[in-house]
C-alpha cells in the first residue's frame, strides 16, 4: 500500500454487470461507505431509469453522491470531481461504484493538471464544434496540430482533447511535449475491479433490466418529471430511458418501439463502457461465471485492500 495516498476501492464497469451487489458485499465486510459514480444518479427524482440503489440497499450502507441536484440543473465533470473528493477525504473506507468513466478519470487526475492557464473562449469554441459535429471532429483537429497527443487521447475524452488544443493555441507548443499524468500521479491509491462476462449475457441482462424498469413504473416517472416542469431539452432528460419515452407520452411513438429502442441504445452504451474500461490497465476483471460467489469475490477484494 502506498502510505502517501489514501486507498480507494472502485467497483466499475458497464451497466447491468452486477456492480451494486458486489459493492454492497464489499462495503459490509469493510464497514465502508459507497460513493456513487454515475452521471444520472446525481439527479433528484430520477430513480427507476437510472437504476439508483433502492431505499433498502441504501439502508445497508451510507451512500454519497446521490440526489445532488434538480433535473433542471446541469452538473459538470469538474463539479463531480470536487464533490467526490470531499467525500473520499472524510470517509475512512470509500468505495466508488458506477460506470461513468469520465468521473473516474477526473478523480484520477491531479487537481492542478496542466500548468498553462486556461482560456474560456478557446474552450467554448471547441465545445461548440463538438456539440455541432461530434467529439470526433474536435479530435481530428487535434490530430492535425498534435498527432502524438491525438494518438494518446480517446475522442470521447473531450476534456483532455480540448485541453491539448487549448495549450497548443496558447503556447504554440504541442501538449505532447508536456508530461501527461499517469496512474502514478493519481491522488489516491485506487484498487479497481469490474465483473467480466460474455457479451451476450451482458446484453441479455440489459434487456431484462429495461423490462424490469418498465414494470416498476419508468413511464410514470418520466410523466411526473415532465409535469413537474422538467424540459425535454434539459441535460437530465437526455438520459437513456427518459428521452425515448417522451415521444410515447406525446403520442408520437408506440411504447413497444420505445422499449426496443431503449434496449438497443443501452446495449450500445454498455459496449462503449466496456471499451472505455478495458483501456484502463488498473482494473482487475473478475470472471462473473467462474464458480465463485459474490461473497467469495468480495472477500478477495477485502483481502487485497488490507495488504500492505
Amino acid at each position: 500500500m502506498n502510505n502517501q495516498k489514501k486507498r480507494v476501492i472502485g467497483i466499475v464497469g458497464p451497466t447491468a454487470s452486477g456492480k451494486t451487489a458486489l459493492s454492497l458485499k464489499v462495503g459490509q465486510m469493510l464497514q465502508g461507505e459507497i460513493i456513487c459514480m454515475d452521471s444520472m444518479q446525481i439527479y433528484q427524482g430520477m430513480d427507476i431509469g437510472t437504476a439508483k440503489p433502492t431505499q433498502a440497499e441504501q439502508a445497508l450502507l451510507p451512500h454519497h453522491m446521490l440526489d445532488l441536484i434538480s433535473p433542471k440543473d446541469t452538473y459538470s465533470v469538474s463539479q463531480y470531481a470536487s464533490d467526490a473528493r470531499e467525500c473520499i477525504e472524510k470517509i475512512p473506507c470509500p468505495i466508488l461504484v458506477g460506470g461513468t468513466g469520465l468521473y473516474l478519470q477526473s478523480l484520477s487526475l491531479p487537481m492542478d493538471f496542466g500548468a498553462v492557464t486556461g482560456d474560456e473562449a478557446i474552450r467554448e469554441k471547441y465545445h461548440a464544434i463538438a456539440a455541432q459535429k461530434g467529439n470526433e471532429a474536435v479530435h481530428a483537429i487535434l490530430a492535425e496540430k498534435d498527432p502524438v497527443s491525438a494518438k494518446r487521447l480517446h475522442p470521447n475524452d473531450l476534456r483532455r482533447v480540448i485541453r491539448a488544443l487549448e495549450v497548443f493555441e496558447l503556447t504554440g507548443t504541442p501538449f505532447s511535449t508536456q508530461k501527461m499524468p499517469g496512474p502514478e500521479d493519481a491522488p489516491y491509491d485506487f484498487q479497481l475491479y469490474a465483473l467480466d462476462m460474455p457479451r451476450e449475457i451482458l446484453y441479455a441482462r440489459v434487456d431484462k433490466r429495461v423490462d424490469q424498469m418498465m414494470e416498476e413504473g419508468l413511464l410514470a416517472e418520466v410523466k411526473r418529471l415532465l409535469i413537474s416542469g422538467i424540459s425535454p431539452e434539459d441535460q437530465a432528460m437526455q438520459g437513456l430511458g427518459y428521452k425515448e419515452l417522451i415521444p410515447v407520452i406525446r403520442d408520437h411513438a408506440s411504447l413497444a418501439d420505445a422499449v426496443s429502442l431503449i434496449k438497443l441504445r443501452t446495449r450500445h452504451y454498455a459496449k462503449r463502457q466496456l471499451t472505455w474500461f478495458k483501456r484502463d490497465e488498473r482494473i482487475q476483471w473478475l470472471p462473473a461465471f467462474s464458480g465463485k460467489s459474490i461473497d467469495q469475490m468480495a472477500k478477495e477484494i477485502c483481502a487485497a485492500y488490507h495488504q500492505e
